[in-house]
């Protein structure tokens, strides 16, 4: 109703203002200060009567053309056969107007032909400006409408792709997560069988830390991330099962200063380099793999291997420096560097 009231004054001012603009000379302009309140009055509501018939059968024929010819479908047919309906409908009123006059009232003034048409003119000219104005108001709003529908679907489509994609990415993540090498889990409980048969106390010990770094990897997976302190503990069970299991083929140094073990980091991130380096590079006792897991004065964790490639190079399971990488980007944190040289494999996990 608002929009409608809007319509109606629009259509009295423009009513007025070019009925002046057409003859601004008449008489007629200077007789309304000379005359009756009443008759001021009289005119006025007929101005606003007729005001409101012009917009609502404007108002009408736009509905109309948007059901039967959309905008979006052929703009310049809908163009013209839109103005040329509001220009009939517009001389159609002042017909019908003129007629109703002339049949109801008996003391009209008389004046002559030339003056009638020329009046009956500037009333079908006032009456198609006032149409097309309504015309027009109403296509723009029309307009502006439809692109605010299309602005909102585009950006609820948007946001419905954005949640698909960030679902997809949290199942990548979580499936990145639970990935354990099976090989790690063979080879543990092939080593504790013969530690059980050799040495019960170190099979028992050895059990121990299997079943804590297995219980780890259950528990923590789910975590996006983990406190440095907790991966420590974690990497030092695991440690433990790889000594017993290589013996003197690698040698491990742990280096973490103190203010970065309240920081965070991927959960799992350190087995899986540890593994990694141990999977690509060769452990003997004459030549030992070493691996340093330390942190440098850019916040970063970083695990560094002597850099012994096998002469055979093992199939890839898929986990381990893919793995973290991965996951580093999915969750939106800095990516991890890696550094490799001829004699060093380095891999800096960004400390969150």
């Amino acid at each position: 109703m608002k929009r409608r009231v809007v319509i109606w004054a629009v259509a009295v001012v423009a009513f007025c203002g070019f009925s002046y603009l057409i003859d601004p000379f008449d008489p007629v302009w200077q007789s309304y200060l000379d005359t009756p309140l009443k008759m001021v009055v009289e005119d006025a509501l007929w101005i606003l009567l007729f005001s409101v018939i012009i917009s609502e059968v404007s108002i009408l024929i736009d509905m109309a053309l948007n059901k039967l010819l959309p905008w979006k479908d052929r703009t310049v047919k809908r163009l013209l056969i839109q103005g040329f309906i509001q220009i009939v409908g517009s001389v159609l009123i002042v017909v019908i107007v003129n007629a109703i006059v002339e049949c109801t009232s008996d003391n009209l003034p008389e004046m002559d032909s030339r003056k009638e048409y020329t009046l009956m003119g500037q009333w079908v000219a006032t009456n198609i400006v006032i149409s097309l104005i309504i015309s027009g108001f109403n296509t723009v709003d029309y307009l502006l409408q439809n692109w605010k529908r299309t602005a909102v679907e585009a950006a609820q489509h948007k946001i419905r792709a954005s949640k698909h994609k960030q679902a997809a990415m949290a199942a990548e993540l979580q499936a990145l997560k639970l990935q354990i090498d099976p090989h790690f889990i063979f080879n543990n409980l092939s080593v504790l069988s013969e530690l059980i048969l050799e040495d019960q106390q170190l099979g028992y010990e050895y059990s121990e830390k299997f079943a804590r770094v297995y219980r780890y990897l259950l528990v923590n997976s789910k975590k996006d991330i983990i406190a440095v302190e907790e991966e420590l503990k974690f990497l030092d069970s695991y440690i433990f099962l790889i000594e017993k299991r290589i013996g003197q083929g690698v040698i491990f140094k742990i280096d973490i200063q103190e203010e970065y073990k309240s920081m965070y980091t991927l959960p799992l991130s350190l087995q899986l380099l540890v593994e990694n380096a141990i999977k690509h590079n060769q452990t003997s006792k004459a030549n030992p793999l070493e691996i340093h897991v330390y942190t440098n004065t850019q916040g970063e964790l970083v695990v560094s291997n002597t850099f012994l490639p096998l002469i055979n190079k093992p199939d890839s399971s898929g986990v381990g420096l893919t793995n973290v990488m991965t996951r580093y980007e999915i969750l939106g944190y800095a990516k991890p560097i890696i550094e490799k040289t001829e004699d060093t494999f380095t891999v800096k996990l960004p400390l969150i």
